[in-house]
């Protein structure tokens, strides 16, 4: 069995508890929808990252919420690029499973979509 990364992003409209949860709530469920026999206890951790305009919630605290509460989990502040996605919340898991690198399936949601635009033609 091989660890990969799995990689996700969202934004959100506010810097609100209830926005960040609700949006990085959303992504993991994203993510686990679109990799198929993706189990939580699959999932070694997860790296949270938040770009310096959101304070108002760790978005790992929208994965306790889930249930991954035997999942590392890890919280860090987004580099400030200029130019850079505002409100943005990025995400890596880190997945124990025996698919390929090529068959890893990421998810970029809301305006997080413009930063991967190559994968919207893949679906």
């Amino acid at each position: 069995m091989a660890l990969r990364g799995v990689r996700g992003a969202t934004t959100v409209e506010t810097d609100t508890a209830e926005a960040i949860l609700l949006a990085t709530s959303e992504l993991l469920q994203a993510l686990l929808r679109a990799n198929p026999g993706m189990q939580v206890e699959e999932i070694a951790s997860a790296w949270f990252t938040a770009t310096d305009d959101l304070r108002a919630a760790f978005p790992a605290r929208a994965a306790r919420d889930l249930g991954w509460t035997e999942t590392a989990l890890m919280c860090a502040q987004e580099m400030r690029v200029r130019g850079g996605l505002e409100r943005c919340i990025r995400v890596l898991l880190h997945w124990n499973t025996d698919l390929g690198q090529g068959e890893v399936r990421h998810v970029y949601l809301r305006e997080a979509r413009k930063l991967r635009s190559d994968l919207e033609k893949e679906s």
